[in-house]
């Protein structure tokens, strides 16, 4: 199974200012906001406010900017703004939707939002959380907005479903034990298939993400298609095996990436168990 694919998005800064957003000069664009969208955003070269709250949807992650109104995050919302900073000079002559820069991104928000929730990569896998990117609009960028946004979201990871974070998800995993963290923040799936719907371990489940394999170094070559699926198969059965304590018998299940998530960093698999919740 492929999992998430690196969406398309606006060229990005290799550094990103966490919980510290620099403001730039400017603000402008004659397009009207639509539905939902606060016209202040609206084609803005002002850098993203960090430590902010929205409520999006799958379609409004598809984009490569994002202007939804805020949300008080002491209510509802199932994003949070933990990044945001300008682009290096490096970048001032990249094509708008640059793809190379956009495999950076993917990579570089998901580092820092392993620093925020207090996780490494192999939990962040396995929990409910995970991480979107968002650029200026064409006509900021054609103005000269170079910046990126990394919000965190709860849901989306192995395409849960979005649900509702806490009034800041800084530190949210981070724990002593795996099982201090709360069932709600882990991810799990309703049938014994690692393509079923997946829902928080809270809910009603048949599998759980349990463990996690590196199948590659960071200099690495990716593996190719079959490799990939052999490595990970061969993995996650002595992972899951020795997770469930060395039973008779088990049912397990793998998660593998392609080739877009092996250039933009992810070297691993996810090991899935059958259980009887």
């Amino acid at each position: 199974m492929i999992g998430h694919t690196p969406r398309r998005t606006t060229s990005v800064a290799l550094l990103i200012v966490v919980l510290a957003a620099l403001a730039l000069s400017g603000c402008g664009g004659d397009r009207a906001a639509a539905e939902g969208e606060d016209p202040k955003q609206v084609d803005s070269t002002a850098l993203p406010e960090v430590g902010k709250c929205r409520n999006l949807s799958h379609d409004d992650v598809s984009e490569a900017y994002n202007f939804d109104k805020y949300v008080p995050c002491d209510e509802p919302h199932n994003a949070e703004t933990f990044g945001a900073g300008p682009l290096p000079d490096e970048f001032k002559d990249a094509g708008y939707g640059d793809e190379k820069v956009n495999e950076w991104a993917f990579s570089q928000c998901r580092k820092l939002l392993e620093d925020y929730v207090g996780s490494d990569q192999s939990l962040l896998m396995r929990s409910m959380l995970s991480h979107v990117y968002f650029g200026p609009s064409e006509k900021a960028w054609d103005e000269g907005a170079r910046w990126i946004r990394c919000d965190v979201v709860g849901g989306g990871q192995q395409g849960a479903e979005y649900v509702d974070l806490p009034t800041t998800t800084r530190n949210l995993l981070k724990v002593k034990k795996v099982e201090d963290i709360e069932d709600r923040w882990m991810v799990c799936a309703t049938g014994k298939t690692v393509t079923s719907p997946k829902v928080p371990c809270s809910d009603s489940h048949k599998m759980r993400a349990v463990t996690t394999i590196k199948l590659g170094e960071a200099k690495d070559k990716f593996l190719g298609v079959e490799d990939s699926k052999k490595k990970a198969a061969q993995y996650c059965r002595g992972s899951v095996n020795a997770w469930l304590g060395y039973p008779e018998s088990f049912e397990y299940g793998y998660t593998w990436f392609g080739e877009k998530e092996w250039k933009a960093g992810n070297r691993w698999a996810i090991c899935w168990a059958a259980t009887k919740e």
